[in-house]
């Protein structure tokens, strides 16, 4: 089969590789779409964190059911998507159900795998820039009649509608969401969705103008010209949003949005920051604020997007606005990702 090749950073290379050999609990896939995460463009930069290469890149994944160990409720053909998260089943948060931030989690294409024994010759887990993956039977997820391609988008919409769902937010609460990447859309629609009445913070001004014109968010403000402050206390009259949402990662807007806050707000981190974050003590105090981070999503978001995906609630392909065939990735990979006006880049096989 051909896979591609992350070989170090700012190089794609295509090579032959053997298919994946049906193992024990394991289900074999043809991969059909890939959705281009931003793990995916700064792994391929060159900067992202505690990152090893080579690397088999890419964990949003629509694919379609081949061979291995299938679960008896698949066969042959089926459509399904893929929970990345590999999880070790033991830890104090797979015990308590958290799966998604399991204390040894491993997700496709991304970490190194701590135990290589489990995969001898292997020092990581592969992602889907492949023909064909493997993966364990228990992280596919019937494709639910939904369009291939939108299975693609299933995972980073979860990572929104996990950090929704986690923050308790109500119908009617003012929802701040900083940050209008694709993770940050899926935030502000999933909110939206369940009644918040949402406001996007963002520089990017074709990423408001998506916003405004596609999700029909009602308050869109821009981080470089607009004093956000002031607009959110007319917007609240004078409360404040209630949850506020960073989908960034970066610190200065983290730091930032601590302002923003209601009293008795709840601010939700989904963006990750490597630095070590500085606020206000007495301001957040006596808010009696609190602040959580959201990571990754459990097998009940992707089943929540799902459900919202086929009720026509959520439209994925609106936000697909680029794709490439697996043959063009290594050529036009930083061209299609890097044009300001892209929201979500889909790779699609053969």
């Amino acid at each position: 089969m051909k896979q591609l090749l992350c070989e170090k950073p700012g190089s794609f290379e295509y090579r032959d590789v053997p298919d994946p050999v049906p193992s024990a609990d394991h289900t074999i896939l043809r991969v059909k779409h890939i959705g281009v995460c931003g793990t995916d463009i700064h792994a391929f930069a060159g900067n992202q964190p505690y990152f090893n290469y080579p690397r088999v890149l890419g964990h949003e994944l629509s694919c379609e059911v081949v061979d291995g160990d299938i679960p008896p409720q698949f066969q042959p053909g089926d459509a399904v998507t893929v929970i990345p998260y590999v999880h070790c089943g033991k830890c104090i948060a797979c015990r308590r159900g958290a799966t998604n931030c399991c204390a040894q989690l491993q997700v496709l294409g991304v970490h190194t795998d701590i135990d290589p024994a489990r995969r001898p010759g292997e020092a990581h887990i592969d992602g889907g820039m492949q023909e064909y993956i493997s993966v364990p039977k228990h992280l596919i997820l019937a494709g639910e009649d939904l369009d291939a391609r939108s299975l693609a988008l299933v995972e980073p919409l979860a990572i929104g509608a996990h950090a929704v769902l986690r923050s308790g937010m109500q119908p009617g609460d003012h929802v701040l969401v900083c940050g209008a990447g694709p993770i940050g859309l899926g935030t502000m629609a999933f909110a939206k969705q369940l009644g918040g009445h949402v406001i996007a913070v963002d520089t990017n001004a074709a990423r408001l103008a998506f916003c405004r014109d596609l999700l029909h968010i009602p308050y869109t403000l821009h981080a470089g010209t607009d004093n956000i402050m002031e607009a959110l206390q007319e917007i609240t009259n004078g409360d404040m949003p209630t949850i506020v949402f960073d989908a960034t990662g970066n610190l200065k807007a983290i730091e930032t949005a601590f302002q923003y806050l209601a009293h008795t707000g709840k601010y939700v981190l989904i963006g990750l920051q490597k630095e070590a974050i500085a606020f206000s003590h007495p301001e957040f105090h006596k808010r009696e604020a609190t602040v959580m981070s959201s990571r990754n999503a459990l097998k009940t978001d992707f089943q929540f997007v799902m459900q919202h995906l086929q009720a026509g609630h959520i439209d994925a392909d609106a936000f697909i606005t680029s794709t490439l065939s697996f043959n063009e990735v290594a050529g036009d990979f930083t061209a299609t990702v890097s044009n300001p006006t892209n929201i979500k880049t889909i790779i699609n096989l053969p």
